[in-house]
């Protein structure tokens, strides 16, 4: 019995077919309000036409400067109407970095909430009124690049990357174990590619996303609730605060709709794992590791992961992956070293940087800069990123075990663990943390000598009261490092 080929639809011709079907299917929910697929159809294609009027032409590059919502996504469509790369940014940005994203780019237009220029760079508000412009279709066009995504990495230097995927799909593909038409509750920032890529999925696909304007732990339980949201998609930081909830609280709300929560963009501790596990089950729990590059990525459920406990899961979609030492050698299984990865279509194939050079080897293969282990049946185990681990006494600390074992004390709402120059050890653990309460150092010390060996405690402490990772769950260790050196001399 054959099997169909699938029909490939450009992300254009993909929501106008669903607005067709059914256009008064809710495609979207955002801060209590719903668009439909007929809404969002119709007022993306007179947002197409006005960004149009405004010069955008296909294969320009469209950078959107919004916050979490319907004009962010009509906006993202709009210019895949057009065969343009939409490329978002934080709307909070500070005027310094926002620049500098724009130099590499070089946007035709930026669609943001003023309609004033910046440095001659046109701005064109997503609240102007289209009511002037046809609602109907538009020529079918597909973006070379569905988007461009920013990163500063640990570094804090922007850069920019490049999706090589078109915009285009079968709207009828699975998604995360589910058929097409499933709803997901989506709580990070559009400008992240993870956030970004699930929300779109699913629209492509018919389905219906509830889109959070900013992570609450509380709202995000309600809306899987109230909604019977089937998948999740969250960063180990979301995940540790939901946990963090009262208990009594946390389990009085219904989750049985949920088919899987999906873990990713940072590293994810066991501790808190296996939390998850036990409170919702091993099949709906799932972790996720990979780049917005996409040159290499693993699955694990939370089934396998007991029989892995640490591990990631296993390369996916036919990439490669191996562990090199740092002088280029593959090491043993078992031994940490590089992560480095291959796509299917060889080197450069699944993006490309604007402000940034890629990390590959001569013969193709490349790390994103983390750090981790193969066991004997090629489960990736991580440790931590390169530029992050500190060499104390001789031995190695990678800052993630650090964070995640005091993030498990039920006062601490984030951590950043870095190495600050010692005159004997070469480097000593400095730890920031993040509290609801007061704690102290000798507190958190008789903690954790049961969860780390002595020489991984840190060695100092610095409480402060403000969030000590992004939206992602990642935190810029080289940053807050630089910052303290000073205060050293």
């Amino acid at each position: 019995m054959s099997t169909a080929a699938p029909s490939i639809y450009s992300y254009g011709r993909a929501l106008t077919r669903h607005a067709a079907r059914d256009p008064s299917a809710v495609a979207l929910i955002h801060d209590g309000s719903a668009t439909t697929y007929g809404e969002l159809e119709a007022s993306s294609n007179r947002l197409a036409r006005a960004l149009a009027d405004r010069g955008v032409v296909e294969g320009d590059f469209v950078t959107i400067s919004l916050p979490n919502g319907r004009r962010a996504v009509e906006s993202f469509f709009a210019c895949w109407k057009l065969g343009a790369t939409p490329q978002p940014i934080s709307s909070r940005l500070p005027p310094h970095e926002r620049e500098a994203i724009l130099e590499l780019v070089g946007p035709r237009l930026i669609v943001g909430e003023s309609a004033a220029s910046e440095n001659t760079r046109p701005v064109f508000s997503a609240e102007s009124d289209l009511s002037a412009y046809a609602a109907g279709p538009l020529t079918d066009r597909v973006s070379r690049y569905r988007f461009a995504i920013c990163s500063g990495g640990s570094t804090g230097r922007p850069k920019v990357i490049v999706d090589h995927i078109p915009s285009e799909c079968d709207p009828e593909a699975p998604f995360h174990g589910m058929a097409a038409g499933a709803s997901i509750l989506v709580p990070g920032p559009l400008y992240h590619s993870g956030p970004l890529i699930n929300c779109m999925t699913i629209l492509v696909g018919g389905g219906r996303v509830v889109l959070m304007s900013r992570f609450d732990a509380r709202e995000a339980l309600s809306l899987i609730e109230i909604h019977r949201l089937e998948l999740a998609i969250f960063v180990p930081t979301m995940l540790l605060r939901i946990w963090k909830l009262p208990e009594a609280e946390r389990k009085a709300f219904d989750l049985s709709s949920l088919h899987r929560v999906v873990s990713s963009s940072a590293s994810l501790p066991n501790w808190l794992q296996r939390e998850w596990i036990d409170w919702i089950g091993a099949d709906r729990v799932w972790e996720a590791y990979g780049g917005s590059e996409r040159i290499g990525g693993t699955i694990i459920s939370g089934t396998e992961w007991l029989e892995k406990p640490g591990s990631v899961g296993r390369v996916t979609e036919g990439r490669k992956l191996k562990i090199l030492d740092i002088d280029g050698v593959e090491v043993p299984r078992g031994e940490v070293g590089d992560i480095y990865c291959l796509p299917v279509g060889g080197p450069g194939s699944t993006y490309h940087y604007l402000g940034a050079t890629p990390r590959r080897l001569d013969d193709g293969w490349e790390t994103l800069g983390d750090m981790g282990y193969l066991d004997r049946d090629e489960y990736l185990f991580l440790v931590d990123r390169r530029t992050d681990l500190i060499i104390s006494g001789g031995s190695n600390i990678y800052p993630a075990e650090v964070e995640g074992a005091i993030e498990s004390h039920p006062e601490v709402l984030s951590c950043a663990a870095i190495g600050l120059p010692d005159e004997d050890l070469g480097a000593r653990v400095h730890a920031i943390v993040e509290t609801r309460a007061d704690l102290t150092a000798d507190t958190l010390r008789s903690y954790l000598r049961d969860r780390l060996v002595r020489y991984k405690i840190p060695r100092s402490f610095e409480f402060v009261r403000f969030p000590l990772k992004d939206d992602t769950g990642k935190v810029r260790r080289g940053a807050l490092r630089d910052a303290r050196l000073p205060d050293l001399d």
